[in-house]
């Protein structure tokens, strides 16, 4: 396998790019292949940075009380939901360096000052909200197209997002937000991939960092649990995901991907002795299934996923949670469910594609629509209810692209929740890229 193939996998893994927007979606070591060549550094990224105007209360009880706040005045927001830049390179004989930096929100920030209305002492103070991450940082050994086994953080292919999460891969201005409710969105843990391509498939496993069930809560699932508060990730337990793409009928691609791991006992400092002898038939075990797929041909852009989750123990783990957690800890005290479901659909059609003139200059228009439900809180038996974790979002709106690699957004939308809690309407634009430099 020609080795410049595997230098832009470096960029995003087993993540997909699509830079015309019009081709059958494929992954990174594929599609990169034609900024890569030529070149030992690979260097690229993508970017997005959206407003919203959301047209309900943003009060913190609004879900507690929602006839309280049915007609609290609206509100705006202005975001960089991400901005992200890849660096990869060749070292040769089939040894490639990947890595992922990311800034969420714009980036954190804090800074020193002096306080001279308290006697001149010197304070440190948090300036602005946001993350930034290593979101992956790995060195592969490639053996052959199908063969290949890389080694570091990683992003864990789970579902139609984490694996294809670039902005040119959904219509919305921001990510999807049912997998983005209860999954961590984007994935990445440390550990070892296989994966490779052979005929129509590409195929991925990993053993990855175990989750951590103390991290969980009602309103997100899982989603806090690939996360860590210390300088290291515990790993205590391991957790185990695949994934498999098949790209047999042109313009097509399904995807199968799911996870398994333990997730109790997953914590820092470990159980005591005592601690462990009380809990230690509880052990957390997390299974996630997910299936989805992506159609681009013939003027259309479709894609969908299902994905379906099961926490084994969930009443037993939120008990231990509220009696854990305290103002200082890191532990969520709200509970988590036994299941959580993400139901997506989205189907765009290009416009311009009927215009002799703009199809030919590549400039694209999609008029899109999207379906989804989710609910991150499917509990127990023995659980408390908590309805307004169900919701369906619906979204209209446009996707224009005067170029390949950036696109302007904009769209309407509207989530519906179970009586008696309010819909949530608003209205966002935004505008994003993708690419490579070299």
């Amino acid at each position: 396998m020609n080795t410049k193939l595997l230098i832009a996998s470096a960029a995003i893994g087993s993540m997909a790019l699509s830079p015309l927007c019009c081709e059958a979606q494929t992954v990174a070591s594929d599609s990169v292949y034609q900024h890569a060549k030529g070149n030992r550094l690979s260097v690229g990224g993508y970017g997005e940075v959206a407003m919203t105007r959301n047209f309900y209360s943003d009060n913190i009880y609004r879900y507690r009380n929602p006839q309280t706040y049915k007609n609290d005045p609206g509100h705006g927001r202005f975001d960089i939901p991400h901005a992200v830049i890849y660096l990869g390179y060749d070292f040769g004989k089939g040894w490639t360096m990947g890595t992922e930096i990311e800034f969420e929100h714009g980036g954190a920030g804090s800074a020193v000052e002096k306080e001279w209305e308290e006697g001149g002492e010197w304070e440190a103070e948090t300036e602005k909200g946001g993350e930034v991450e290593l979101e992956q940082f790995w060195i592969q050994k490639s053996f052959g197209r199908f063969a290949n086994i890389r080694m570091g953080h990683i992003v864990v292919p789970v579902g139609l997002t984490n694996a294809y999460h670039e902005p040119l891969n959904f219509f919305t201005v921001y990510r999807p937000e049912g997998e983005g409710t209860i999954l961590p969105c984007t994935w990445h843990d440390t550990g070892i991939s296989f994966w490779g391509r052979s005929g129509d498939f590409r195929y991925e496993l990993q053993v990855v960092a175990g989750l951590d069930a103390m991290l969980f809560d009602r309103d997100n699932w899982i989603q806090g649990g690939a996360g860590t508060p210390f300088e290291f990730k515990v790993a205590n337990k391991y957790g185990f995901a695949a994934r498999v793409d098949n790209y047999t009928i042109p313009g097509l691609r399904i995807g199968l991907s799911g996870y398994y791991g333990r997730t109790m006992h997953n914590t820092f400092p470990h159980d005591t002795e005592s601690e462990g002898q009380v809990n230690k038939n509880v052990k957390g075990d997390i299974l996630i299934g997910a299936l989805d797929f992506t159609y681009n041909a013939h003027n259309w852009i479709v894609r969908g996923n299902a994905d379906y989750g099961y926490l084994a123990d969930a009443a037993k783990i939120s008990d231990i949670k509220s009696a854990t957690s305290t103002g200082s800890s890191p532990v969520k005290k709200a509970p988590v469910g036994k299941n959580a479901v993400a139901v997506g659909i989205e189907a765009g059609y290009n416009i311009f594609s009927q215009i002799e003139k703009l199809n030919s200059a590549r400039q694209k228009l999609f008029l899109f629509g999207r379906y989804e439900y989710y609910d991150s809180y499917i509990k127990a038996k023995s659980q408390t209810a908590y309805n307004y974790t169900g919701k369906q979002r619906m979204a209209v709106g446009l996707n224009y692209y005067p170029i390949p690699q950036i696109a302007v957004k904009a769209e309407y939308s509207q989530r519906f929740l179970k009586t008696p809690y309010n819909n949530e309407p608003s209205v966002s634009i935004g505008v994003a890229y993708e690419g490579f430099f070299l």
